[in-house]
């Protein structure tokens, strides 16, 4: 009998899911996927800015993803590092559009945008204010975009942040306050949100 075969009418842990893919089961993989594709579809979409392009990248993650499950320490957590696989393949796919894309805002000028929040944890999570933070965000240092991106657009936690970016957990939280103070000020000079905090 196979040690990893699941117990009749239960499903299979996802550490389980992933040594029988790393064991070949094609099964189990396209069970992985579609626990975590919702995820990568957010994280590749943050990164790349427009759905098409982030299903591609997505879907070119997965497959590296069960490529090199082999490497994949069985003890880590698989989500993190299944999406530090699709930001690298969506920032790779992206970098040159997001040249362009930054080149263009800078020719445009800075763009005049309505509407207030209290704060840039508000504005974030507000959806008319989206494309106005998004931009935002896009002009912040990588340093600082990476996590508030993480933290903020995608919900990770604090360590899942710090495991999928490969930084320490005191990185992100001094990144995060560091960040937020930038973005604060950056929407207060585009007429969103309060700097007088």
């Amino acid at each position: 009998m196979d040690e990893r075969a699941p117990v009749e009418g239960r499903p299979l842990r996802e550490r389980d899911l992933v040594e029988n893919a790393r064991h070949g089961d094609v099964d189990a993989y396209e069970e992985l996927v579609r626990i975590h594709q919702p995820m990568a579809l957010r994280v590749a979409f943050v990164v790349l800015g427009e759905r098409t392009e982030a299903e591609d990248a997505a879907q070119e993650a997965f497959v590296k993803a069960f490529a090199a499950l082999e490497s994949f320490r069985v003890e880590a957590p698989f989500r993190p590092w299944l999406l530090r696989i699709v930001r690298n393949e969506a920032i790779n796919r992206g970098r040159h559009r997001v040249r362009q894309h930054r080149l263009a805002l800078r020719e445009a000028g800075d763009p005049v945008s309505g509407g207030a929040a209290p704060s840039p944890e508000t504005v974030v999570l507000t959806r008319e204010d989206r494309r106005t933070v998004l931009d935002v965000v896009d002009g912040l240092p990588y340093r600082y975009r990476s996590v508030i991106v993480h933290r903020f657009l995608l919900g990770l936690s604090e360590a899942e942040t710090a495991e999928t970016l490969g930084i320490p957990k005191g990185t992100v939280k001094s990144r995060t306050s560091r960040g937020l103070r930038l973005l604060r000020r950056a929407l207060a000079k585009k007429g969103v949100g309060d700097d007088d905090e």
